[in-house]
């Protein structure tokens, strides 16, 4: 089971860090950035692109059983 949340993890931290990297207009990136943006302002990308980092690397150790 925890190689399918780590893979699940990745790739939701890869949709965030690309969507992120080119500043997407797919809907579902641009729900996410509407609510975000009154918090983080114009550095609401930055802050995705950081979280899709993080949220990539919580994956790889959820997948290979190091933490869970």
């Amino acid at each position: 089971m925890h190689p399918l949340w780590g893979i699940l993890m990745i790739a939701v931290g890869l949709f965030m860090l690309i969507c992120g990297l080119i500043k997407s207009d797919f809907i579902v990136y641009r729900l996410m950035t509407a609510r975000s943006k009154l918090l983080w302002g114009e550095n609401v990308h930055r802050f995705y692109q950081i979280v899709g980092a993080i949220v990539i690397v919580v994956g790889i150790l959820a997948g290979l059983g190091i933490i869970w």
